[in-house]
């Protein structure tokens, strides 16, 4: 996968959010993707599991969705980032 792959996959994740009210920053790290109080920072990776398929994952290494499933990753980050906007500061999982 080529870094310019990547940050079109990523770029387009970050339109998608962005259309849906999200900040959005492309970073070395990845996509930075936030809403309130609530953060997260996907990057793109190929998944050995799925024939070394590029896959967006969380910066704690939590798979996604497939690079090609733009909608799925939305709403997957979406939920998360919901989830942790709700949970008190500190409290786990």
């Amino acid at each position: 996968m080529t870094a310019g792959g990547a940050t079109h996959h990523l770029a387009a994740l970050g339109a998608h959010l962005s259309a849906r009210g999200y900040k959005v920053e492309l970073t070395e790290r990845g996509l930075r993707a936030g809403k309130s109080n609530a953060e997260e920072t996907i990057s793109l990776r190929r998944r050995p599991e799925d024939s070394d398929r590029p896959w967006f994952w969380t910066a704690a290494g939590e798979p996604v969705a497939p690079a090609d499933r733009i909608i799925d990753a939305g709403v997957f980050l979406m939920g998360h980032l919901a989830e942790r906007h709700d949970r008190p500061e500190g409290a786990e999982r």
